[in-house]
């Protein structure tokens, strides 16, 4: 056997070892109670409360009721009282638990003081970092964004910046206690270049790996904080997509997400999004960027926008007469 033949050899050897632990790691995926168990009390072991960013509707919603089902007292935060205030109640009345309401802009740049003023005395055990804003659902050039300068900023705030300052907040005293769990809601579309929605795209992949860094940092003191990576889930942000087996409603995706919280730093949160990050980090970036397909994509969501108004303004009138 000559030196190349070896060399070949072990080469084959290594990626299928490689592509057998992958393997393994996926079929984990399938079994997420048996692999990644949680203990009844895990969540209110971490502490008595959860903040929830963007908590007002969506998967913040989501999360907001299921922590409260588990046991722990939220803090809901989101701009508009009104509907903070009717979710605070749903979510008394059906759990029991003790909800907080914080109205808080954060496209604004002076709103943490007065949140952190907020969350003092509490004994934070669990920070859902989900508030996050998409400059338009209709896809588009970065120069042709509407207010493009008005946009970068609030973009900034809202996807970024608010992420790390709530984890300022509540950070140092999960230090001290030696626990705490930390979910920062990122996007599957940062899981490669994202042509179009570029603005967003970019801001999730700084959640992504400043979350898995933060996690590197912070392991070692009893803290998780993982990095949630969804493709499709059915809310105002994503235009209300009919669910599937792909797109989930906000409660099944939170149902199924943490069941992954002890699954590493990155998930995906569903069996079906993993697969489908496996499949798209597949495709060649040469296909994803053709104009061919750029185009098709822009003109398939300005048609289904379109129908969709138009749907809205028809029933609109014989809703009226209704009333």
């Amino acid at each position: 056997m000559d030196l190349m033949e070896l060399i070949f050899i072990l080469l084959g050897a290594a990626i299928c070892v490689y592509y057998g632990w992958k393997l393994l790691l996926f079929s984990r995926m399938l079994f997420p109670k048996r692999c990644f168990p949680l203990s009844e009390t895990f969540f209110t072991s971490m502490g008595d409360w959860a903040v929830v960013t963007g908590a007002s509707e969506g998967i913040g919603r989501a999360y907001a009721f299921a922590l409260a089902e588990r046991g722990m007292n939220v803090v809901i935060m989101s701009r508009t009282k009104a509907t903070l205030d009717l979710l605070a109640k749903e979510i008394g009345e059906a759990t029991g638990q003790k909800v907080k309401v914080i109205v808080a802009d954060f496209s604004c740049d002076n709103t943490f003081r007065e949140i952190e003023e907020q969350l003092m005395d509490l004994n934070i055990g669990v920070l859902v970092n989900n508030v996050g804003v998409l400059p338009s659902i209709i896809p588009c050039k970065f120069l042709d964004t509407e207010k493009l300068e008005k946009t970068i900023t609030m973009v900034i705030n809202c996807n970024v910046k608010t992420m790390m300052k709530m984890c300022k907040v509540v950070l140092p005293d999960m230090e001290k206690r030696r626990k705490g769990l930390i979910v920062n809601i990122s996007s599957g579309i940062s899981t490669f270049p994202f042509p179009l929605y570029t603005l967003y795209a970019a801001s999730k992949v700084f959640v992504e790996r400043f979350s898995r860094c933060l996690q590197a940092e912070y392991e070692s003191k009893g803290i998780i904080i993982q990095a949630v990576v969804p493709f499709g889930v059915s809310t105002r942000m994503a235009g209300y997509q009919k669910t599937n087996m792909v797109t989930l409603s906000p409660e099944d995706f939170v149902k199924t997400s943490m069941q992954y919280l002890r699954a590493g730093d990155k998930t995906h949160g569903s069996i079906c999004h993993t697969a489908l990050g496996w499949l798209m980090q597949c495709i060649p970036l040469k296909v994803l960027h053709s104009e061919f397909l750029l185009q098709h994509m822009q003109y398939y969501v300005k048609k289904k926008m379109t129908k969709k108004q138009l749907m809205s303004a028809k029933t609109a009138p014989s809703e009226n007469r209704k009333h």
